[in-house]
């Protein structure tokens, strides 16, 4: 959780608060890949890129 504030509070103090939304994107698509890898919904998803 300390990661994150720190991650929020560089954001906002450099103002690359921009990255907010690429970083979010990426964590998401990240957790998917994670969670479809030992699934039956694993070649459903790897279509997708």
């Amino acid at each position: 959780m300390e990661f994150l504030k720190e991650l929020w509070t560089f954001l906002r103090v450099r103002k690359k608060l921009w990255l907010a939304p690429i970083i979010g994107v990426m964590l998401i698509l990240g957790g998917l890949l994670i969670i479809a890898q030992g699934s039956v919904v694993a070649p459903f998803i790897y279509t997708l890129f």
